[in-house]
């Protein structure tokens, strides 16, 4: 139950605190029942910032450290330099903005092993500190948990009750969405109402709450666009989100695979950011590598850092400027060395 805990948790202080507002009603006992009141209610509050010490609590306006998050992106997400400055931009003013008018929806797009994950994984962290294994972060992997397309209206019904039941025990709950790109069309379509303009649904408010969905589709379409800045002799540092967004909006929107696929999500523009991941270079690589190592209390040793990344394959075929499978394969090539 909301708000319960040990031993009935800060639930089980109302009734005290019913009967001191009770008792206030008597003339007699006014002073009496003014003083108790007060007394209850800095009991309960005092017993919630205790429990809260030892368990997970929903601090509904806890304040976004945006430097710390800054310097996450910064440091652990390589060669994604539109994806750290939108993200940065728009978690910041989201959580900044008391007077939000509906909640936050990111849609990010690219090839695998570029940092969609990752980024998540920071977002998380930078909004409830026990990020993935936060209650309030809900991870769905459409394989695993919308798997069969003929229970599609089952799958559609218990998403409802699941963010229903969630945002309204925490408002600022994150709900994470992976592998959109093996979504069945239609499933996703379910949300609508949680991601739209309403004040309140069933007395439910879900303008705190944060949606990400995590795609492969777009991908050759953000490939495309970085080997057209390459070719030209352009640095991909120049690339800007207006040179992608809109298109990869539109890809995603006719790409029966991309889970999003003719969604009035896009239809009726409450995706609030197309975020595209550029893929990643060779020198991109070997920053993986060197952060896999740190991660593992290593010293870097660059001659396995440039061993590991000779290891991997890149694209296109005469170019080879692209990693195809990003720094996915890191870890377990690491492993070898």
């Amino acid at each position: 139950m909301r708000g319960s805990g040990p031993l009935g948790g800060p639930a089980a202080l109302w009734p005290l605190l019913a009967v001191h507002v009770a008792t206030a009603l008597e003339p007699v006992s006014m002073g009496v029942a003014a003083v108790g009141a007060a007394s209850a209610l800095t009991g309960l509050f005092s017993y919630t910032k205790l429990y809260c010490r030892f368990a997970e609590c929903c601090v509904e306006e806890r304040p976004l450290d945006a430097a710390a998050l800054k310097r996450d992106l910064e440091e652990k997400l390589f060669g994604q330099h539109l994806a750290t400055e939108v993200i940065l931009k728009a978690l910041t003013g989201f959580r900044n903005n008391k007077h939000t008018k509906k909640p936050l929806t990111l849609s990010l797009h690219g090839w695998a092993g570029t940092g969609k994950n990752f980024v998540s994984q920071i977002v998380a962290e930078n909004l409830h500190p026990q990020g993935l294994k936060s209650k309030f972060v809900h991870l769905f992997v459409s394989t695993l948990h919308f798997p069969h397309e003929e229970k599609m209206k089952m799958y559609q019904d218990q998403l409802q009750k699941w963010i229903r039941g969630n945002v309204s025990a925490c408002s600022s709950s994150v709900f994470i969405f992976d592998e959109m790109d093996k979504l069945h069309p239609g499933i996703i379509d379910a949300i609508k109402p949680f991601l739209d303009y309403y004040e309140q649904i069933d007395g439910i408010s879900y303008r705190r709450a944060i949606f990400i969905f995590l795609s492969n589709a777009g991908g050759d379409l953000i490939t495309k666009t970085a080997l057209d800045f390459w070719r030209t002799g352009r640095k991909r540092e120049e690339i800007q989100l207006k040179d992608l967004e809109p298109v990869l909006s539109v890809g995603v929107f006719n790409n029966k695979h991309s889970g999003l696929w003719h969604s009035v999500l896009i239809d009726r523009n409450l995706v609030d950011y197309f975020i595209p991941f550029l893929p990643l270079e060779y020198r991109h690589v070997k920053m993986c590598v060197r952060a896999e190592m740190r991660a593992r209390g290593a010293a870097v040793n660059e001659d396995i850092v440039t061993k590991v990344t000779d290891e991997m394959t890149f694209f296109p075929k005469d170019e080879k400027i692209y990693s195809d499978k990003g720094c996915k394969t890191v870890q377990s090539r690491l492993d070898f060395y």
